[in-house]
């Protein structure tokens, strides 16, 4: 039980804005917690995490809109085509429509990472 008091405080300290200092956390970190935590070996768990990922690339690119409660939705939108400006030159180019990837907040995480 203490090793779970332990990671929640560790993964506590970045839900409090105060807190943050811009660390990013890589994909090896993040096998390496949960490795520790579940008992499972660096491998398996890297090898979970990353059909994990790739289940979710190719959900998005059949069109699947990805729901996972109290966590967040992923879903692809399309973007319209448009007008736009270069900063640099201030010639006017036509931006096509592209797809996208977007990502709607769920309530546990909009409430743990303090987003209003």
């Amino acid at each position: 039980m203490t090793g779970d008091v332990s990671s929640s405080s560790r993964s506590g300290a970045a839900s409090d804005p105060d807190d943050f200092d811009g660390k990013t956390v890589t994909k090896k970190e993040l096998v390496s917690r949960i490795a520790d935590r579940t008992g499972q070996t660096k491998v398996i768990t890297k090898d979970i995490i990353q059909m994990f990922l790739d289940e979710i690339i190719t959900e998005l690119g059949k069109g699947n809109r990805l729901e996972f409660r109290e966590f967040g939705v992923f879903e692809i939108k399309e973007r319209a085509a448009r007008k736009a400006q270069n900063p640099r030159t201030l010639e006017k180019v036509e931006v096509p429509k592209k797809k996208v990837v977007k990502f709607k907040v769920g309530r546990m995480m909009k409430e743990r990472v303090g987003i209003t």
